[in-house]
């Protein structure tokens, strides 16, 4: 059997470095301003992807991203390391989407590239640490979600099933979910293989449309007539029948308030004893601070 895999990956801002501009005046992410990543638990599911694709010969792995027209390039990483072929979903209607509006644009994204048996992801961004995306996809598309992912212990043929290790509060947890279904994969998930010298040579000059300089249009068509699989398929709004009333900002209940980087120090120190005085004099001082209560 071969499966179809579908794994969502995301661009997001390196939150080590987030500086004054890390905000637009609209309240939404200068993403930017900022250096941008792997997501890293998306790789965690990506290497998921992998296995099952080395276990299954014959099978394809679709990377889907959404976001800026840079966003291409955690396609071309996940080209690297073994997936088949990406799509961006890039549009300025998108812009300011929160997890409601962006799982909704990807439920979108995910019907158009069809047949999927299993859609990957990691359990959350480090932009938002939300982990609603993957469950709200699951949602839109009525699949059965297996969260907090570890290893995929098993996949039956015949009875389209599998087994998944999840790491949960107290334990571990193995559960049997039949196909298709959406899993979100933890960060102590194995990590993903490193690129191949061979694929990346191969991928190296894969873009999408909004990548490519208008000056260099006649190169690049020569360039993908003659290797299509350097095309990497860009999709707005419009082509994956997307409700304008459910995306972007005019989709978003929520948005973001502030983006800050803070750095806790200690100004100073305190001995206290045991004594009832010392300990209700502590707690009256956390009260007017407002740090407990």
């Amino acid at each position: 059997m071969s499966l179809k895999i579908v794994v969502l990956a995301k661009q997001v801002p390196d939150t080590r470095n987030v500086g004054p501009d890390a905000m637009t005046e609209q309240g939404t992410i200068n993403r930017a301003a900022l250096p941008a990543v792997f997501n890293p638990e998306d790789l965690n599911a990506l290497e998921q992807a992998l296995r099952l694709k080395d276990q299954f010969p014959g099978s394809t792995i679709s990377v889907v991203t959404m976001g800026l027209p840079k966003s291409a390039e955690v396609v071309r990483e996940s080209l690297y390391r073994g997936a088949d072929e990406g799509f961006v979903v890039t549009d300025r209607t998108l812009g300011g989407a929160d997890t409601l509006a962006t799982s909704y644009t990807l439920a979108q994204a995910i019907k158009k590239v069809g047949n999927y048996d299993i859609i990957l992801c990691g359990r959350q961004a480090i932009d938002g640490d939300t982990a609603q995306v993957g469950p709200q996809i699951a949602q839109k598309l009525g699949l059965t979600q297996v969260t907090y992912a570890e290893e995929i212990l098993s996949l039956d043929e015949k009875a389209r099933k599998v087994v998944i290790r999840r790491l949960i509060d107290g334990g571990v947890e193995t559960v049997e979910a039949p196909l298709p279904l959406v899993v979100t994969v933890n960060g102590s998930a194995a990590p993903c293989r490193p690129r191949n010298a061979k694929r990346v040579m191969k991928y190296k000059n894969a873009t999408a449309v909004a990548e490519r300089a208008p000056e260099a249009a006649e190169k690049y068509a020569a360039l993908i007539a003659e290797k299509p699989y350097l095309n990497i398929a860009q999709w707005g709004a419009a082509d994956i029948e997307a409700d304008p009333a459910q995306i972007g900002k005019a989709g978003s209940p929520t948005n973001v308030k502030a983006v800050k980087n803070i750095v806790f120090k200690a100004k100073e120190s305190r001995t206290l004893t045991a004594s009832d005085e010392d300990v209700e004099g502590l707690i009256k001082e956390l009260l007017e601070g407002k740090i407990i209560g």
